[in-house]
C-alpha cells in the first residue's frame, strides 16, 4: 500500500481505529491496492469537483431571484418573513450535515451522495411553479437536505482520496468549484429573469443540474471509504487508548472541547451568517437604491466568484504557511467588507465590497475544513466534518433570524453593522483560541 502523505500532527484526543470489517470493510485480497494522494486519484477527484460544481449550481439558482420573488411576486413586506426560506434551508442543511458524516461512515459515501441528488428532483419545479410562499419554503427544506448530503459527501470523499499532504489544496478546489458555480448560476439566472421573468425560466437551469448530478453520482462516482480506512490503518490507536470515539464525544470535542476545532466551528457559523446576509438582505438593499435586475445579479455573483476563484490559491497556501493566520485575517477582512456595504450607496462601492468579502471568505472557507481534517483522525473524521458543518451551516439559520429581526426593527444598514461586529469578534476568537494545526507549521 502506497501512501502519499506526511506525518500528521499529534492528535489532542485518543484516536479510534478503522471501522470493523463488514459489507464495505477493508479491501479484499486480490483487489487493487489503495493509494492516497491527489495524483494517484486524479480522475475520481476531478469527477467529484465537477459533481460539486453542480451542487453549487443548485444553490446559485436562488441567489438573485428568490429575494426579489419574495418581494415582487409574494409581496412579503417583513424581512423576517421574507427570509424564512434561508432559515428553512440553513436549519435543514445544518442537521443533515451532522447525519451525513455518520451515514457515510455506516453505509458508504456514494449511497449518501446519490440519495442527496434523488431528494433534489422536485426542487426546481417547486420553485418555478409553487403557488404560495409555503411551497418555496418547502423547496428550501429539500434543498437543505440535498446540499447537506451532497456537499458534505463530496468534501469527505476528497479528503479520503488525497490524504493529509494536500488537504488544503483539495478543499480549495472543492469549494472553488461549488462557489464558482454559485456565481455563474446567479449571473445566469439574473439575466434570464431580466428577459423572461422571475419564474419559471431561471429554475430550468436547476432541473438540468439535478439530472446531470444524479447521473454522474450513480454511474461514475466510486466509493472512497476504503481510502479513509487505509489512512486510519497507518495511524492506529496507541496502547491504552479507547477502541473508538462515540458520536456524542466527537460532537462535544468539535463544539467545545478542542481549542482549534471549536474555534473553527464558531468561525464557520459566523462566516455563513455573513453568507445569509449577502443572500437575503443585500439584493433588497441594492433594489431599494434603484439598481436593476442585471446589476443586482452581477453583485450577487461577484462575491461567490471571488470567493470561489480565490480558494484555488488559499487552500494550497494554507498547506504551506499554516491555517490559523489565514483564518484570522479572512474574518477581519469580511468584517471590513460588511462595513463598506453598510456605508456604500453606489454600484462601484458595493462591487468593491463584494470583492473584498469574497477575498476574506476565500481565506477562511477551505482552511477551516482543512483544520478539521488536520485534527480529526481518519476513523472519526467524517463525523467530525459533519459536526463542524452542523455549526457552520447553522449560520444560515442564525443569519436569517438575526438579519431579519434587526432589519425589521432598525433597518437594513443596522443589521449589516451588527453582523460586521460579530464577524470581527470571530476573527479575534480565532487569533486567541485556535492553535496551529498544520503538520509542518
Amino acid at each position: 500500500m502506497t501512501l502519499e502523505t506526511r506525518r500528521p500532527p499529534q492528535h489532542p484526543l485518543p484516536l479510534g481505529p478503522a471501522a470493523p470489517d463488514g459489507p464495505a470493510g477493508p479491501a479484499r485480497i486480490g483487489s487493487p491496492p489503495i493509494r492516497l494522494g491527489l495524483r494517484a486519484n486524479l480522475a475520481q477527484f476531478g469527477l467529484l469537483v465537477a459533481v460539486n460544481a453542480l451542487v453549487g449550481g443548485m444553490l446559485g439558482q436562488e441567489r438573485t431571484v428568490l429575494p426579489l420573488l419574495a418581494d415582487r411576486t409574494f409581496h412579503l413586506s417583513a424581512y423576517t418573513g421574507a427570509l424564512t426560506y434561508i432559515l428553512a434551508f440553513g436549519a435543514t442543511k445544518a442537521v443533515t450535515n451532522f447525519f451525513a458524516g455518520t451515514l457515510s461512515d455506516r453505509y458508504g459515501r456514494k449511497p449518501v451522495l446519490v440519495a442527496g441528488w434523488l431528494i433534489a428532483l422536485p426542487i426546481p419545479a417547486m420553485l418555478a411553479w409553487g403557488p404560495s410562499w409555503g411551497w418555496i419554503v418547502a423547496a428550501n427544506v429539500l434543498l437543505g437536505v440535498n446540499q447537506g448530503l451532497t456537499w458534505s459527501t463530496t468534501v469527505i470523499m476528497k479528503i479520503d482520496l488525497v490524504g493529509p499532504a494536500r488537504r488544503g489544496l483539495a478543499m480549495g478546489l472543492n469549494e472553488a468549484a461549488g462557489y464558482l458555480a454559485v456565481a455563474v448560476t446567479a449571473t445566469a439566472t439574473g439575466e434570464i429573469a431580466a428577459h423572461w421573468g422571475l419564474r419559471p425560466a431561471p429554475f430550468l437551469l436547476g432541473a438540468a443540474y439535478v439530472a446531470l448530478g444524479l447521473g454522474l453520482a450513480a454511474a461514475a462516482v466510486r466509493e472512497t471509504r476504503e481510502h479513509a480506512r487505509a489512512e486510519a490503518a497507518a495511524h492506529p490507536a496507541g496502547a491504552g487508548e479507547p477502541a473508538a470515539l462515540g458520536t456524542a464525544r466527537i460532537a462535544r470535542t468539535v463544539s467545545l472541547g478542542d481549542r482549534a476545532l471549536s474555534a473553527a466551528s464558531w468561525a464557520g457559523l459566523v462566516n455563513n451568517l455573513n453568507d445569509a446576509l449577502a443572500w437575503g438582505i443585500f439584493p433588497l438593499l441594492y433594489a431599494a437604491h434603484g439598481l436593476d435586475l442585471g446589476r443586482i445579479g452581477i453583485l450577487a455573483a461577484l462575491y461567490p466568484a471571488v470567493w470561489g476563484a480565490g480558494q484555488m490559491l488559499t487552500g494550497w497556501w494554507s498547506d504551506h504557511i499554516g491555517r490559523k493566520h489565514l483564518i484570522t485575517v479572512g474574518m477581519l477582512l469580511q468584517a471590513a467588507a460588511l462595513g463598506l456595504v453598510a456605508v456604500g450607496s453606489t454600484f462601484p462601492v458595493w462591487a468593491a465590497a463584494q470583492a473584498l468579502l469574497g477575498a476574506g471568505t476565500a481565506l477562511v472557507y477551505p482552511t477551516l475544513l482543512a483544520v478539521i481534517g488536520d485534527v480529526a483522525h481518519p476513523a472519526w473524521r467524517a463525523r467530525a466534518v459533519g459536526v463542524y458543518r452542523l455549526w457552520r451551516d447553522g449560520g444560515f439559520a442564525v443569519g436569517a433570524l438575526v438579519a431579519g429581526i434587526l432589519a425589521d426593527a432598525y433597518g437594513l444598514t443596522t443589521a449589516i453593522w451588527a453582523v460586521a461586529a460579530l464577524t470581527a469578534a470571530a476573527g479575534v476568537t480565532v487569533a486567541v483560541r485556535m492553535y496551529e494545526t498544520h503538520p509542518q507549521s
